[in-house]
């Protein structure tokens, strides 16, 4: 019980800390995750085992880390050093493009093509977000979009932020279309048998539809924000031709091909069995081996501030899966639902999303699927119901706040780097009545559909 409370409180501290933005939020989640350490797992729990299991390092040192050989995906507490090791892969692809100039030749093409015209960009973009999450961690959909963002704010005078913002949206909404969009949709299809075409029928039904009303949605919050940005005609004369943005044809080619590898392994790792980690490693190695000299310099541009804040985030998170709060929070749901499956739903889908709002939904859906698979034998009610639920919850909801999804904090991250930083009002205003149309979107579209 004193274990219990300690977690709560620290973790209730740490996002009160980060909400104020008293300091760094990489400081705030390794000290709070530190006091995790110190006062839930020694002085609570007195457990080394608690300890080991959160730092989860031993995970690193087996082969079902780098090579899952067709199994089932297996849910581990504490730190996700698949996610670490992943998105730390992709900051160094991404600054080896960026490097060459390919995301310069990118925002002036994609620029040119729309006649340099803001809000078709704008437009474009949050489809694209979409559609390349669906196929694509949507982690690495943030890091390629934005870095292509501010370049195209800093040439075409607009502020990135709001691009930048519905760009996150989608991405976690086009994630939760497909198996492989979402670390939570790879942990419910792998433990509960769906395929890659199980959720494009169902989930994936479900995100084409919220798309246009979300494409609606943030149009008509930004409209005002960015139709008085842009250059005029005579000046976009000026511009260059987008090839001239190329500073290395070689290195532009040897990029493009490293990146189209990473979508193509993406895509393909539940049938090649590489782990995500494996994939960020050989994208990350080939790139470092292709930048040759420049290879220091694209190690000390990796935001490692974020991926500190990721460690210290998952320790928390670690101590209130150790003290059993996420299964209470879990069991909560069976308690209350009985057998009304309207009602069911309604509690699965509106729960997931406001938890994945402030807690990492990755451990949230693995502790959630022994639940609903209990629940639809108990009630007998079809499970895939259930999961498509517990998908769209947990990935949507997790763009209602800037920690509640892995595409949130690289998001706002990458905005912050270039000196536009996104404050936590800034962020809900914008993105918490997204979410919670989705949600309702999602449940009654599950409500039409399967009952």
């Amino acid at each position: 019980m004193v274990a219990q409370v300690l977690a709560v409180v620290i973790f209730l501290s740490m996002f009160v800390l980060i909400i104020t933005e008293v300091c760094e939020r990489h400081v705030i989640t390794l000290g709070c995750g530190l006091l995790t350490l110190l006062l839930v797992f020694g002085l609570g729990m007195h457990s080394m085992d608690a300890v080991m299991e959160t730092l989860n390092l031993q995970s690193i040192f087996t082969p079902g880390f780098w090579y899952t050989a067709g199994e089932a995906a297996e849910s581990s507490s504490g730190i996700n050093w698949q996610t670490i090791i992943f998105i730390a892969g992709m900051m160094i692809m991404v600054e080896g493009m960026a490097n060459v100039g390919f995301f310069r030749w990118l925002c002036m093409r994609i620029a040119k093509l729309v006649k340099y015209r803001v809000i078709p960009i704008f437009i474009t973009f949050m489809v694209l977000s979409s559609v390349l999450a669906m196929f694509i961690d949507s982690i690495t959909v943030i890091l390629f979009l934005a870095a292509v963002t501010i370049e195209l704010s800093q040439l075409l005078k607009f502020n990135p932020v709001p691009m930048i913002l519905s760009e996150v949206f989608c991405a976690n909404l086009g994630g939760s279309a497909t198996m492989c969009g979402d670390p939570p949709n790879i942990i419910i299809g792998t433990s509960l048998g769906f395929t890659f075409a199980d959720f494009m029928k169902n989930t994936g039904v479900i995100v084409l539809t919220a798309l246009v009303f979300v494409v609606l949605y943030f149009y008509l919050v930004f409209r005002k924000e960015l139709q008085g940005s842009g250059v005029s005609a005579s000046e976009c004369e000026r511009f260059p031709d987008p090839s001239e943005a190329i500073t290395s044809r070689r290195g532009f080619f040897i990029s493009t091909m490293i990146f189209l590898c990473a979508v193509i392994l993406l895509v393909t790792h539940a049938q090649t069995g590489l782990s995500v980690s494996s994939i960020g490693v050989f994208v990350g190695g080939v790139t470092l081996l292709a930048a040759g000299r420049d290879a220091g310099k694209l190690l000390k541009k990796v935001d490692y501030k974020t991926l500190l804040f990721f460690i210290g985030l998952f320790v928390v998170v670690g101590g209130l899966e150790q003290t059993g709060i996420l299964r209470l929070l879990a069991g909560f749901i069976g308690r209350v639902s009985g057998g009304n499956i309207m009602l069911m739903i309604a509690i699965i889908i509106w729960v997931s999303a406001v938890a994945s709002a402030f807690i990492d939904n990755i451990p949230f859906a693995a502790t959630m699927i022994p639940v609903i698979s209990n629940l639809a034998a108990a009630q007998g009610i079809d499970l895939s119901i259930l999961a498509w639920a517990l998908a769209m919850g947990t990935d949507v909801g997790g763009s209602a706040t800037p920690i509640g999804a892995s595409a949130n904090v690289v998001g706002v991250a990458t905005a912050a780097r270039e000196g536009h930083i996104i404050k936590w009002g800034r962020y809900c205003r914008a993105m918490a009545p997204a979410t919670m149309m989705v949600v309702l979107i999602s449940m009654i579209l599950i409500y039409v559909r399967y009952l």
